[in-house]
């Protein structure tokens, strides 16, 4: 496991949550569009967006999210979403909420293996910028149980890219920066911040999405099943 460029061996992997570990480097907003599309909806994503935005503070201070599954989450922001579209009230919050939870499912079904493998021989973390309800959604999700750390932004009181949120999920885990990997979806919040501490980074990210100028990841893959496959491979950063 030792890589060719003098680092030390990885014994720690951070994960993002929504976008990384339910889905395939793709945000929640871009697929709630895709679904919202697929049901008849007419908004372009640009117009759509600033909906998903305010639907994600709202779901924020809902009272009692501290308690919401992963079900009751992604439920409770279909509503929300179907309120602020209201020139789009043919579109069904139970059937937006049912196409979401369907592919999350799967994803995290094909995942799940992998997670399996690495927990014994990683120390394993989430790091999400969440509305203080991480727990309970891996919980639901049957996850809980591979991560030593989850950090959720709601209940740490800071949010990525902020790198006191990667420094609290290593000392959580007894790792330093340079042994540890960060995976995640979004760039700017994931994986510019973790290369900047010094930890190797891996962007889960469809193949059509070019990356960033400046700082390159270490790995830029297409699915989670990959992870295994570039872990020991030299940083190319």
């Amino acid at each position: 496991m030792d890589p060719s460029d003098g680092a030390p061996p990885a014994d720690a992997i951070l994960l993002d949550f929504g976008g990384t570990l339910d889905a395939d480097g793709v945000p929640w907003a871009r697929r709630f569009h895709r679904v919202y599309r697929e049901l008849g909806g007419r908004r372009t994503f640009e117009s759509f967006e600033p909906a998903f935005r305010e639907s994600d503070r709202r779901l924020g201070s809902t009272e009692g999210i501290g308690r919401f599954d992963y079900t009751a989450t992604v439920r409770h922001q279909s509503v929300l979403l179907t309120q602020l579209l209201d020139q789009d009230s043919r579109i069904s919050p139970v059937t937006m909420a049912d196409w979401f939870l369907e592919d999350a499912r799967r994803v995290i079904e094909r995942n799940r293996p992998v997670l399996e493998r690495l927990a014994p021989r990683y120390r394993l973390g989430v790091v999400s910028n969440f509305t203080g309800n991480l727990v309970p959604c891996l919980e639901e999700l049957g996850i809980a149980g591979f991560f030593k750390a989850v950090l959720d932004s709601a209940r740490e009181g800071m949010i990525k890219p902020d790198a006191a949120m990667f420094r609290r999920a290593l000392e959580r885990l007894g790792t330093p920066a340079d042994r540890a990997w960060m995976v995640g979806d979004n760039f700017e919040a994931d994986i510019r911040p973790a290369l900047a501490l010094g930890m190797r980074a891996a962007w889960l990210a469809p193949v059509d999405r070019t990356v960033p100028q400046g700082t390159a990841p270490c790995a830029h893959i297409q699915r989670l099943i990959e992870l295994e496959g570039i872990l020991a491979v030299p940083c190319a950063a």
